[in-house]
């Protein structure tokens, strides 16, 4: 199947320190048997209606993990890698801002995914996740993102809380972006785009729009963490659909491909970005192919025996 998808030089005795660190990086569950409807003041009063279809899928106890084969492109090269999507409901607790312990009528169901990488740029290596929990019954923008990113010369970390506004807060070692409390309007989010195609595509936003990037992408590239416009698209070829974000200024274009019915699974991605190194700047692309995908209550097996679910993953 074909897939559609800066550094400053400062003097000559540091160069090699700034090459090489560029960047500027037993779980308790308590998952719903179904889904619960609630009302809040903060909370939209439209609902999304879910099929018997959809909660026999996300409400039988098990998360769903996809592996993939990762090449994500990193200082002006390629990196071979591995990245995960994992996807489960949860109850998620709307004034806290975290999943929910506790039964109660005002917890709000969420799909939440949990995306993973993990590649090498040279002898270092990189490891990034992000969580996003997005409402099932509430027709609203995500709850919550957040964003880490680790490797050997540090790690930075983001994260943004639906509330009046888009609450963000970004913490780097790198000075000139350090520690940021930003406010935001509600625009797209790129990041919840993963969780809308799981639950309704047909709902995706087309067209002429506002949209922030993924967290992840903010951070490593270094941009400003805001709105910027984009034009989205959906397309069918043959039995998958591909939805991809073009942003002009940023000269970055993602398509994710996804199956065309339902549990609308997510196949593969690319992201292409004017992403060289130094002064040889080009147009690079990093994509994520399927692997293996399993259902599983991960969060049972974490014991030394359960390491043998990992083959099942090719992980």
């Amino acid at each position: 199947m074909r897939y559609h998808i800066t550094s400053i030089a400062f003097s000559l005795g540091l160069s090699l320190l700034i090459i090489s660190c560029q960047e500027i990086p037993k779980e308790k569950t308590d998952h719903s048997s179904s889904p619960k409807e609630t009302t809040s003041s903060k909370s939209p009063t439209e609902k999304r209606e879910l099929s018997k279809e959809f909660k026999s899928y996300w409400y039988a106890g098990k998360a769903e993990i996809t592996s993939y084969t990762l090449q994500q492109v990193r200082y002006g090269e390629l990196r071979q890698g591995t990245s995960a999507l994992i996807y489960v409901t949860e109850p998620f607790l709307e004034d806290k801002q975290v999943k929910a312990d506790d039964s109660h009528s005002n917890n709000i169901p969420v799909l939440k995914l949990n995306s993973t990488k993990k590649y090498l740029t040279g002898i270092y290596p990189y490891s990034i996740m992000t969580s996003s929990f997005f409402p099932v019954k509430n027709v609203q923008h995500a709850l919550k993102v957040s964003t880490s990113v680790q490797e050997w010369c540090g790690h930075v970390y983001a994260q943004l809380n639906n509330k009046e506004e888009y609450e963000i807060m970004s913490h780097s070692y790198f000075a000139r972006e350090a520690d940021q409390q930003i406010r935001l309007k509600k625009d797209h989010l790129e990041n919840e785009i993963w969780n809308l195609i799981r639950i309704s595509p047909e709902n995706l936003p087309i067209g002429e729009l506002n949209m922030i990037p993924s967290l992840e992408y903010l951070r490593t590239a270094h941009r400003e963490i805001k709105s910027y416009a984009a034009v989205a698209s959906l397309e069918v070829v043959n039995d998958l659909k591909t939805y991809t974000i073009h942003y002009p200024e940023l000269e970055r274009t993602l398509s994710i491909h996804f199956t065309n019915a339902f549990p609308f699974h997510i196949e593969g991605w690319e992201e292409e970005t004017n992403s060289g190194y130094g002064n040889n700047k080009q147009k690079m692309l990093s994509t994520g192919k399927m692997l293996r995908r399993i259902k599983s209550a991960y969060w049972q097996q974490n014991s030394n025996a359960d390491l043998i679910y990992r083959d099942s993953l090719g992980l």
